[in-house]
């Protein structure tokens, strides 16, 4: 290797250490580039095993992008067994709102069963039975969890020297729940076009069925036999012309049921074609083998077998078992609820963020309970601020005075708010509503996820009057505190000057509770300061007269 693509390798490597976890694992090389970001092999130091690491870039750039990217990490999650590839691990992104790239730790495997075929002309009858067998095994496990794969092609499929062979790449892949119409809003645009099922070439069906993939798995098994595409088309014409030289003109009756009037139309005028036998197809092929492939390649959908009954057919006496192929449990409806509808940037976001969740059990369990370090999983103060600042720039610029987004009022427990209208409660449901504002004392020195310790304070409660001053309306009321070892409230006859204690009223100034004289008078103003001092002396003054016997009760 040149100095120069040396350095470039190296300068590849380096987008892997973004991460804290990145120091887990030793980069190797870089063994995959694409559209999607870079693959590169590592050495995981914790388990000692050989990964795969897939970084992709800028995920949320496009929104059907991200839907992709979410539809395949959870597929991957949801669907475990030895023909399908496995996702290890998920690096966690430093921030969960503003994270563009995602790595993914998959099982290393050497190639794919595109450069399986390209390299090697010498493979034997038993390598084609033996890769046959795993791609059944695997697409029954995936048709029974109500999966249709979509894109099944050789570059799709991982391959190891031991001939092992796994599915990968679900991004186009879909789930079909029983009481909805099976892919009714599916794009007939579904798995590369050599691989591609007549019915997707032209629009056959309204409704796709698990056929799509057996016919891919067809395609992908004779080029396994002949060592090159067994339907190359160029352009969606070319491929039914190439189907239809094969496999003959179809039936009067599987053209009827064609629903594109442009497809129906071209295969009613095209010339008559007799079918190629297999045999003569493929000469050197075992006569079993092609008997399958001719069930698996049979033009209309209703014909080919299910991966269950192909598993079964004659050709893998001896090697199938059925207590090797297990079923998968049908995929739920909640897991892909994000595809019934349209999902925004922010949501998806937050899915894929969910997902990377489940590779890290102790975040994914703080997650769920609602306790997780509120600096990195909820929006901090810095974020509120930068809302509140990005909505002054905005509704400012031209003069206007909007105020801030800020707490609603509906954040507040309800029964802690007086309102001005006369509603009333019984005692019952006051000692209710009452509760709901006490914070247990279960909940005291409870250390903080950040490492700072809760206050060991008694308990706040909310009373609705205070020696007997019922509170205002629309006031919140506040909490019995402690001052030189007495419990005292805010309104308190004892009450002592805290300017943090000031109660708020719209209507005013700040007011303050005056024990002496039973009123509310503004804080801080020295009118009536010196005006309570000239009241004061002129008391004194009376109840003097009054202790001479003068009439001082007139007053």
């Amino acid at each position: 290797m040149q100095p120069d693509q040396r350095r470039k390798a190296s300068a590849e490597v380096d987008f892997f250490t973004e991460y804290g976890e990145g120091s887990r694992y030793r980069i190797e090389e870089v063994v995959g580039k694409g559209s999607y970001g870079v693959v590169c092999s590592a050495h995981d130091t914790q388990t000692g095993e050989k990964v795969a690491i897939k970084k992709i870039n800028d995920i949320f750039e496009h929104v059907s992008d991200a839907t992709r990217i979410l539809r395949e990490i959870k597929l991957l999650r949801l669907l475990s067994h030895p023909d399908i590839v496995e996702i290890k691990h998920i690096l966690l992104p430093p921030s969960r709102r503003e994270f563009k790239d995602i790595y993914v730790v998959f099982e290393l495997m050497e190639s794919d069963l595109h450069q399986v075929i390209k390299a090697n002309d010498d493979l034997t009858p038993e390598h084609y039975q033996f890769f046959l067998y795993q791609l059944l095994r695997g697409l029954k496990y995936i048709h029974t969890a109500n999966v249709f794969h979509r894109d099944l092609k050789p570059k799709n499929i991982l391959a190891n020297a031991d001939c092992k062979l796994k599915i990968c790449d679900f991004g186009l892949a879909r789930v079909a729940f029983n009481d909805t119409p099976i892919a009714i809003f599916w794009t007939d645009y579904v798995a590369t076009r050599w691989y591609r099922a007549p019915e997707l070439c032209g629009s056959f069906f309204s409704k796709y069925t698990p056929a799509i993939d057996i016919w891919s798995i067809g395609c992908i098994f004779a080029e396994l036999l002949t060592g090159k595409p067994l339907f190359p088309g160029k352009n969606v014409v070319h491929q039914l012309d190439l189907m239809t030289d094969l496999l003959g003109t179809p039936s009067a009756e599987a053209i009827a049921r064609v629903r594109n009037d442009k497809a129906r139309r071209y295969l009613s005028t095209m010339r008559r074609k007799r079918p190629i036998p297999f045999s003569q197809k493929f000469p050197n092929a075992d006569p079993l083998a092609l008997r399958l492939l001719e069930r698996m390649l049979a033009f209309e959908h209703k014909d080919r077998p299910t991966a269950e009954e192909a598993l079964a057919d004659p050709y893998f006496n001896g090697l199938a078992k059925v207590e090797r192929e297990p079923s998968a449990q049908p995929v739920t409806k909640m897991e892909f609820e994000f595809e019934r509808r349209r999902i925004t940037k922010e949501e998806v976001r937050e899915l894929i963020y969910r997902e990377i969740l489940e590779y890290h059990p102790k975040l994914l369990k703080e997650f769920l309970a609602g306790t997780e370090s509120i600096g990195f999983m909820y929006p901090s103060a810095v974020d509120q601020f930068k809302k509140q600042f990005t909505y002054l720039e905005e509704h400012y610029k031209n003069g206007a005075t909007v105020a801030p987004p800020g707490r609603q009022h509906a954040s507040l427990p309800r029964p802690c708010v007086f309102y001005p209208d006369d509603r009333t409660q019984n005692s019952a449901e006051m000692t209710e509503d009452l509760s709901k504002c006490t914070i247990k004392a279960a909940e005291k020195s409870q250390p903080y996820k950040n490492g700072a310790i809760a206050s060991a304070e008694a308990p706040f409660q909310v009373s609705q009057k205070t020696n007997g001053v019922t509170a205002r309306p629309g006031r919140v009321v506040g909490s019995v505190l402690q001052y030189n070892g007495e419990d005292i409230a805010l309104a308190d006859a004892r009450e002592v000057y805290d300017p943090q204690k000031t109660v708020r009223n719209s209507a005013g100034p700040p007011l303050h509770y005056n024990a002496s004289s039973g009123c509310l008078y503004p804080r801080r103003n020295s009118t009536c300061k010196s005006a309570r001092a000239e009241e004061g002396i002129e008391r004194r003054k009376l109840a003097a007269t009054a202790a001479d016997g003068s009439p001082g009760d007139n007053w």
